[in-house]
Formats: C-alpha cells, structure tokens, sequence
C-alpha cells in the first residue's frame, strides 16, 4: 500500500480524487502551475470519458494518473470479482482513450476501501495500491480554515496527502491549496510523487 513520498526527506506528494472536473481541475492545474507542483490525479472513467480534453491537459502538464474506478462506487470491496475487473478495468480503458500510452501507475479505491480481490486485480493492471497519509477532509467541506489546519496536523516528511477536484462542489478545496502550497514553500517542503 503506498503512503508515502517517493524521495526521502521534507517531501510531499498531493493527490486529487474523483476527476476531472471541467469547473474545479482547471482551477487546481492553474494553481499547480503558479508554484511549479506536480501533482497525482485519480481519474474516475465516467469523467474522463466526459472530459478527455482535461485528461490530457493533466498529462501535457507533466501530472501523474491514478485508475479511481469508473463510477466511484464505495462499495467496491464488496463486489463480485466480475465487477471489480470491470470498474477498474473500464477507468482503465477510458483514461487509455483520452491519452493513448499513458502511464497509469497506481489505483486509488474509492473511500480508501480496499480489498485482496481489489489489490490483486489493480496488480494485474501494472499497478500499485494508493493509500494517503494525510487525509485532507475536504470532502466534507468543513471550512478552509478546518481542512488547512486538518493537513497541517497530520503530515509529516514523505506525507501524501488526499484532495478533490471534482465529485461535488469543490470551492473550498480550491481556497485550501491557494492557501496550502505557498505554506508548504514556506515549511521548506519539496513536491514529489507517491513511491
């Protein structure tokens, strides 16, 4: 299960679920750019079947991608073999679509809800489990000031730490990484991906 920075020392990997979104990815890429972050996105099959122009503006920009299954559905763990094949399989496919011989190292299961039969059939894909370490409550959209203090609570060197940028309203996610990368320069972190 990988929850950590691929570099040792004071570095951070920032991931984002359940995209793209045409309101809310650009918005984070935007930001991304303006510090010169890469960043990891989990791209559900639904939306880049929707959005493949953002899928590969997310790669043109040199972000990594993550299968986060094709309907995001929660109950993953609980589904037949059958199933769990296809949901990654067909995030799979649509993510290839949108940018044919894309690297596609990890697979992120929705809600952190992971299975052997979730883990085996990410591996038959060429991928590995992504996990987090820091878990940034953005979903919940608790406040900016909450979900800032939430992350700066929890990590550490190596942390990896889970957004959103799209599955909803995702304004407050925004505000919390305008307000989080400069305080990551500024704690002299570097920006890395996950192992």
């Amino acid at each position: 299960m990988v929850r950590h920075t691929a570099a040792d020392g004071r570095n951070v990997a920032l991931t984002f679920d359940d995209g793209p979104s045409p309101v809310w990815t650009p918005k984070v890429l935007a930001l991304l750019d303006q510090y010169d972050v890469k960043a990891t996105f989990c791209i559900v099959g639904e939306q880049a079947r929707e959005y493949p122009n953002l899928v590969r503006r997310i790669v043109a920009k040199g972000h990594r991608l993550c299968d986060h299954t094709e309907t995001h559905d929660e109950k993953l763990a609980r589904l037949p073999a059958a199933d769990v094949r296809r949901e990654i399989g067909s995030a799979r496919d649509a993510i290839l679509a949108a940018v044919p011989g894309a690297e596609i190292p990890w697979f992120r299961a929705p809600g952190g809800g992971w299975s052997t039969t979730i883990k085996q059939t990410a591996a038959s894909y060429g991928m590995k489990p992504l996990d987090w370490s820091v878990d940034s409550r953005d979903w919940e959209r608790g406040g900016v000031d909450t979900i800032l203090a939430t992350i700066k609570s929890e990590l550490r060197p190596g942390g990896v730490i889970l957004m959103h940028d799209a599955g909803g309203d995702r304004s407050q996610s925004v505000a919390v990484l305008a307000r989080l990368l400069p305080w990551l320069v500024n704690q002299g972190y570097s920006f890395d991906f996950p192992a």
